[in-house]
């Protein structure tokens, strides 16, 4: 069966950092676009970054401080926040998309001091 298992979140004070994971099982990874979306309370699920073999995009939001890559070996996908702010606040969910499309369950980040 198909998995992401997201991990890494937390409480963590402004301006720190935090580095989360995906690990994916069940499909071909490497021909999978990955993305993390992230989805505080009462508002729309967002696209945080996305990296494929064409290069990775970001929302203005995060550009500088967020960084994602891929490790197709082993199947994973990382975010690394750096300078974090409340604003970062929210579940972050992992996903993949080719022509069929996969969510994992979310992890939540709290940046609070």
């Amino acid at each position: 069966q198909v998995q992401l298992v997201e991990s890494g979140g937390g409480l963590v004070q402004p301006g720190g950092s935090l580095r989360l994971s995906c690990a994916a099982s069940g499909f071909t990874f490497s021909s999978y676009v990955m993305s993390w979306y992230r989805q505080a309370p009462g508002t729309a699920r967002e696209l945080v970054a996305s990296i494929s073999s064409a290069g990775t995009n970001y929302a203005d939001s995060v550009k500088g401080r967020f960084t994602i890559s891929r490790d197709n070996v082993k199947n994973m996908v990382y975010l690394q926040m750096n300078s974090l702010k409340p604003e970062d606040t929210a579940v972050y969910y992992c996903k993949a998309r080719n022509r069929v499309q996969y969510w994992g369950q979310g992890t939540q980040v709290t940046v609070s001091s």
